[in-house]
Order: structure tokens, then sequence, then C-alpha cells
């Protein structure tokens, strides 16, 4: 019974602090040890920002909508004893968490992610600079095109579709067959050549794709 007790206290404590630091519309948590500040609805990786935290990212940028599929931006979440790790562009802030943005955990997910990287875009200078800042300079997995810069990100296809509003853009088949192409993998005459694509490339690989989705 006391034990029954004990648990309930501490969850009735765990509401209220919950609560409390929400009472002024903004929700109070840790960011490496640090006590930060939101806005409901914000995600970890904008307050991080806001905050001067570097989180490293790929497939993001605040123009569109994030997809957190580059997992570069993971970070683990503690709580309550629990530990999780989460893609920080796409999870929300939640009051009285620590978020560790450079944990051990979170080092390996990115080295496993940079390895990824460096087998399917080789050539992109942008990868091999940051997986040098993590210590990865080769990668165990097999690099089937040694001339590809291409992180398959899909920051091209969601610029063109959101921004756009054109959708002359696409990720044509699956795994790791996956490409940018246009839809149906026809050169696309609804493309109006405004560039987004070729701007918002984080590895500025869209140059040398945008004549393969372009129709002249």
């Amino acid at each position: 019974m006391s034990a029954q007790k004990t648990k309930q206290g501490k969850k009735t404590k765990e509401g209220k602090k919950a609560k409390k630091e929400k009472d002024d519309g903004l929700i109070r948590f840790k960011i490496n040890g640090q006590p930060v500040q939101a806005r409901e609805g914000w995600t970890i990786l904008e307050t991080a920002r806001q905050n001067g935290v570097k989180i490293p990212t790929l497939c993001f940028h605040p123009a569109v909508e994030a997809i957190g599929s580059c997992r570069l931006c993971v970070v683990e979440i503690q709580q309550n004893g629990h530990t999780r790790v989460a893609a920080s562009c796409i999870t929300p802030v939640q009051g009285g968490v620590d978020v560790l943005t450079d944990s051990e955990e979170v080092q390996n997910v990115r080295r496993w992610v940079l390895e990824m990287l460096l087998a399917h875009c080789p050539a992109s200078h942008q990868i091999r600079e940051l997986a040098k800042e993590y210590g990865v300079t080769s990668t165990r997995f097999k690099t089937e095109h040694p001339e590809d810069a291409c992180p398959r990100c899909g920051l091209c296809v969601r610029a063109c579709d959101e921004i756009v509003g054109i959708r002359a853009i696409s990720l044509g088949n699956r795994g790791v067959f996956k490409e940018v192409t246009a839809p149906y993998h026809q050169r696309s005459a609804d493309c109006i050549r405004c560039g987004t694509c070729l701007y918002i490339c984080p590895t500025g690989a869209m140059e040398q794709l945008f004549p393969q989705v372009s129709a002249p």
C-alpha cells in the first residue's frame, strides 16, 4: 500500500511540474544540462538553434515541412530515468526532459548515418567534410556510383512542391535504388526552371541532375 501511494505521489508531482512549466505559455526543459524555454509547437531543433546549439542536418530546411529522413539531427532525450533517440527536426519540445545533442549514443548514430552517406554519395565534398568531423573517413558499405553526390534527402522534391507548387521533381524507386528524377522518369515540361531546387540542394548535386528532370 505504501509503495502504491509513493508511486501515485510521484506521478502527481511530475504532473504538477509539467503544468507549472506550461503556465506562462513557455515549455521549459534542458539541452545539454542548460535550461531553455520554447513555445508550444516548436521542435527540439528549432529550440536548439534559438539557443545557439549546433545540431547537424541534411534533409531539413525551414522553408519546407520537416520529415526527419536523414537522421543526422538525432538527439538523446532523457526523462524519468529512461532515454530514447529521436530526430530533433520533427520531435516537439516537452517540459522537464533533458536533451543531449552530442552524447556517445548520438555520435554512434551519426557515424553510422555518415558511413551510409559516404557509400551513397561519395562525390559530395560537404558529406565528406561532415564525416571527418565525426572521425568517419571510410565506409564499410559498398559504393555503387563513385561520381554520385546526391544524398536523396528529398529537399528538391519538397521545395518544388511546397514552395514553387509545380511538382516537377520526384523520388523514384525505393531503398538503395532511390533516385531524384522527374515524375514517370520523363523530363518534366512543367518545370519553370526557377532554380529553387538548385538553391536548396545541400550538396550541389542538383546542378548535375537538373538536365535529367527538366525538359529543354
